[in-house]
């Protein structure tokens, strides 16, 4: 089978028909972003300021309940772990963009398992770089969507947020390879899913059907 057949059929599956596994991960992964959202929202009901960085994101006291969450560092347990499964989930959305409506898109499945996680790495890194309100002291628990990213949300070192950019950048470069049909996108995507992890999910996934589909 052609390298350019990799679009359209993946080792005798339908097209965009997700491995099993990874399609019960998508299933499950967007509902996580749904129970995630729904813990996070429950914080406003029980804490003063859930988010010390957004202080505005707050009820007045008569619509909040009597009881108040403990942190974990700077953060109420459920929306500590509403933003933890989001970042866990988050891939899900790719690639259920990827079953659903990626042959709409100019440059289809490339689009959704390589572009659009591309260009959320490079957004939420320039937004922690330059934007986040930090809340001091830095911890383990800052919430991020790669490893190279909590690495600099744990410690606000720019090393790590160069680093980012860096595995970013790769992931551009990957996108005008698999574009290209060139013979290095799929070394390069892969390269980049898995600095780029857990966001990079959905490139590892299109570097290795494509592997498949030589």
């Amino acid at each position: 089978m052609s390298r350019n057949t990799a679009d359209s059929t993946t080792v005798g599956r339908p097209e965009r028909q997700l491995p099993d596994w990874l399609a019960t991960y998508t299933r499950y992964g967007l509902w996580g972003l749904v129970v995630g959202t729904t813990l996070c929202l429950l914080a406003l009901f029980t804490n003063a300021v859930p988010d010390p960085s957004f202080p505005w994101f707050s009820l007045p006291g008569a619509y909040r309940i009597p009881i108040t969450q403990p942190r974990i560092e700077h953060w109420p347990v459920s929306y500590t772990v509403g933003i933890w499964l989001w970042i866990a989930c988050a891939p899900a959305a790719f690639l259920r963009g990827y079953e659903r409506v990626a042959g709409r898109w100019r440059f289809g499945p490339a689009t959704w398992l390589v572009g659009l996680p591309t260009v959320a790495m490079i957004t939420l890194t320039t937004y922690c770089r330059f934007f986040w309100p930090k809340p001091t002291p830095a911890t383990w628990n800052a919430p991020a969507y790669t490893f190279v990213c909590w690495a600099y949300c744990s410690t606000y070192d720019p090393l790590w947020s160069n680093l980012a950019y860096l595995v970013a950048s790769i992931g551009v470069v990957a996108f005008g390879l698999v574009v290209r049909r060139s013979s290095l996108a799929v070394a390069t995507e892969a390269t980049y899913g898995a600095l780029a992890l857990p966001l990079g999910l959905p490139a590892l996934f299109d570097a290795y059907r494509r592997s498949r589909a030589t």
